[in-house]
Protein backbone atom coordinates (compact mmCIF):
# COMPACT_ATOMS: atom_id res chain seq x y z
CA UNK A 1 0.00 0.00 0.00
CA UNK A 2 2.65 2.22 0.47
CA UNK A 3 4.57 1.67 -3.03
CA UNK A 4 1.00 2.95 -4.21
CA UNK A 5 0.51 6.20 -2.17
CA UNK A 6 4.79 7.29 -3.26
CA UNK A 7 4.11 7.43 -6.98
CA UNK A 8 0.52 9.32 -5.93
CA UNK A 9 2.51 12.12 -4.14
CA UNK A 10 4.72 12.51 -6.57
CA UNK A 11 2.40 13.50 -9.35
CA UNK A 12 0.80 15.84 -6.40
CA UNK A 13 3.50 17.59 -5.29
CA UNK A 14 4.43 17.95 -9.25
CA UNK A 15 0.99 19.40 -10.07
CA UNK A 16 1.35 21.71 -7.24
CA UNK A 17 4.25 23.10 -7.91
CA UNK A 18 3.62 23.29 -11.61
CA UNK A 19 2.41 26.82 -11.82
CA UNK A 20 5.50 28.26 -9.94
CA UNK A 21 7.85 26.23 -12.16
CA UNK A 22 5.84 27.49 -15.11
CA UNK A 23 6.47 31.16 -14.10
CA UNK A 24 9.85 30.80 -14.85
CA UNK A 25 9.55 28.41 -18.37
CA UNK A 26 10.06 30.95 -21.77
CA UNK A 27 11.68 33.68 -19.08
CA UNK A 28 14.60 35.56 -20.86
CA UNK A 29 17.39 37.00 -18.36
CA UNK A 30 18.38 40.44 -19.29
CA UNK A 31 21.63 41.65 -17.37
CA UNK A 32 21.50 45.18 -16.60
CA UNK A 33 24.99 47.03 -16.86
CA UNK A 34 26.27 50.18 -15.20
CA UNK A 35 26.29 53.29 -17.23
CA UNK A 36 27.87 57.14 -16.15
CA UNK A 37 29.63 55.71 -13.34
CA UNK A 38 26.26 54.50 -11.36
CA UNK A 39 27.37 51.08 -10.37
CA UNK A 40 23.64 49.88 -10.54
CA UNK A 41 23.97 46.90 -12.20
CA UNK A 42 21.30 43.77 -11.79
CA UNK A 43 19.01 42.09 -14.19
CA UNK A 44 15.62 42.35 -15.86
CA UNK A 45 13.37 38.65 -16.16
CA UNK A 46 10.94 39.36 -19.28
CA UNK A 47 8.37 36.49 -19.07
CA UNK A 48 5.66 36.00 -21.43
CA UNK A 49 1.68 36.26 -20.55
CA UNK A 50 -0.95 33.74 -21.26
CA UNK A 51 -2.37 36.74 -23.49
CA UNK A 52 0.40 37.39 -25.41
CA UNK A 53 2.07 40.25 -23.52
CA UNK A 54 5.13 40.14 -21.53
CA UNK A 55 6.01 41.17 -17.62
CA UNK A 56 9.12 43.10 -17.29
CA UNK A 57 10.92 42.64 -13.67
CA UNK A 58 13.68 44.25 -12.75
CA UNK A 59 16.45 44.30 -9.83
CA UNK A 60 18.71 46.67 -9.10
CA UNK A 61 21.50 46.69 -6.48
CA UNK A 62 23.23 49.84 -6.01
CA UNK A 63 20.40 52.37 -6.64
CA UNK A 64 20.76 55.41 -4.34
CA UNK A 65 18.00 55.55 -1.12
CA UNK A 66 14.86 56.98 -2.35
CA UNK A 67 15.67 57.00 -5.88
CA UNK A 68 12.79 56.87 -8.06
CA UNK A 69 14.34 56.39 -11.50
CA UNK A 70 12.14 56.37 -14.82
CA UNK A 71 12.25 52.76 -16.74
CA UNK A 72 11.89 51.82 -20.17
CA UNK A 73 12.19 49.56 -23.16
CA UNK A 74 13.92 51.52 -26.04
CA UNK A 75 14.75 50.70 -29.78
CA UNK A 76 18.56 49.85 -30.55
CA UNK A 77 21.29 48.25 -28.02
CA UNK A 78 22.57 50.10 -25.29
CA UNK A 79 25.44 51.97 -27.18
CA UNK A 80 23.25 53.44 -29.95
CA UNK A 81 20.08 54.17 -28.01
CA UNK A 82 17.51 55.87 -29.62
CA UNK A 83 16.21 58.15 -26.84
CA UNK A 84 12.45 57.75 -27.98
CA UNK A 85 10.95 55.26 -25.28
CA UNK A 86 9.06 52.13 -27.40
CA UNK A 87 7.37 51.08 -23.97
CA UNK A 88 7.27 52.67 -20.86
CA UNK A 89 7.94 50.67 -17.45
CA UNK A 90 6.77 51.43 -13.97
CA UNK A 91 9.73 53.41 -12.10
CA UNK A 92 12.37 51.46 -10.56
CA UNK A 93 11.99 52.20 -6.83
CA UNK A 94 14.15 50.51 -4.11
CA UNK A 95 15.52 48.56 -6.39
CA UNK A 96 12.43 47.14 -7.83
CA UNK A 97 9.96 47.48 -11.00
CA UNK A 98 7.71 44.81 -12.57
CA UNK A 99 5.42 46.06 -15.60
CA UNK A 100 3.44 44.29 -18.14
CA UNK A 101 3.75 45.69 -21.30
CA UNK A 102 1.38 45.08 -24.30
CA UNK A 103 3.42 43.77 -26.45
CA UNK A 104 5.00 39.69 -27.02
CA UNK A 105 8.15 38.66 -25.84
CA UNK A 106 8.76 37.44 -29.61
CA UNK A 107 8.29 40.94 -30.44
CA UNK A 108 10.55 42.31 -28.25
CA UNK A 109 13.25 40.17 -29.19
CA UNK A 110 12.89 40.32 -32.71
CA UNK A 111 14.34 43.89 -32.95
CA UNK A 112 17.22 45.55 -31.14
CA UNK A 113 15.73 46.55 -28.03
CA UNK A 114 17.06 47.49 -24.74
CA UNK A 115 15.93 48.26 -20.80
CA UNK A 116 17.62 51.67 -20.15
CA UNK A 117 17.34 53.15 -16.77
CA UNK A 118 17.30 56.78 -16.21
CA UNK A 119 18.59 58.43 -12.95
CA UNK A 120 15.31 61.00 -12.27
CA UNK A 121 12.48 62.68 -13.68
CA UNK A 122 14.54 65.32 -13.89
CA UNK A 123 17.47 63.97 -14.86
CA UNK A 124 15.87 61.73 -18.06
CA UNK A 125 18.86 62.41 -20.20
CA UNK A 126 20.95 61.12 -17.91
CA UNK A 127 21.32 57.09 -18.00
CA UNK A 128 22.45 54.96 -14.93
CA UNK A 129 22.03 51.01 -16.38
CA UNK A 130 21.31 49.60 -19.44
CA UNK A 131 20.68 45.63 -20.27
CA UNK A 132 20.59 44.77 -24.23
CA UNK A 133 16.96 42.61 -24.97
CA UNK A 134 19.23 39.23 -26.58
CA UNK A 135 17.32 38.05 -29.64
CA UNK A 136 15.26 35.30 -30.09
CA UNK A 137 17.82 34.00 -33.54
CA UNK A 138 20.47 34.19 -31.32
CA UNK A 139 22.73 30.95 -32.07
CA UNK A 140 24.01 28.62 -29.80
CA UNK A 141 21.66 28.24 -27.26
CA UNK A 142 23.13 32.08 -25.74
CA UNK A 143 19.55 33.67 -26.50
CA UNK A 144 19.49 34.87 -22.66
CA UNK A 145 16.98 31.79 -21.97
CA UNK A 146 17.30 30.83 -18.18
CA UNK A 147 15.07 29.32 -15.72
CA UNK A 148 16.42 31.61 -12.62
CA UNK A 149 15.17 30.58 -9.76
CA UNK A 150 13.06 33.08 -7.26
CA UNK A 151 15.64 34.50 -4.86
CA UNK A 152 18.81 34.06 -6.84
CA UNK A 153 20.04 37.22 -5.09
CA UNK A 154 18.75 39.72 -7.62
Amino acid sequence: MKRALLPAAAVIIAVAAWPAFADQMGSVTVPIAAQNGSNQTGVATLTPTSDGKTKVDISLKGEPDGAVEPAHIHKGPCKTLNPKPSYPLTAVTGGKSSTVVDVSLAQLQAGTMAINIHESAAAIQTYVACGDIPSSATPGGSSGMSATPAGSGY
